[in-house]
């Protein structure tokens, strides 16, 4: 039981630092008014990153 609770809350801990670091991501891409290169159906796609995008 100890070790599901202590997996919950590593993942709980993962799941925090990766949004703080896509929030940091698109606040740097933004500010070099730099487009995101994501892939998407396996199609390599540039994506204008703008003040509205980083807010969701």
């Amino acid at each position: 039981m100890n070790h599901k609770k202590n997996s919950t809350l590593d993942r709980e801990k993962i799941i925090k630092g990766l949004e703080i670091n896509r929030e940091k991501l698109l606040e740097f891409k933004k500010e070099k008014n730099s487009p995101l290169v994501i892939s998407k159906n396996g199609e390599i796609m540039e994506v204008e990153v703008t003040k509205a995008d980083s807010e969701k």
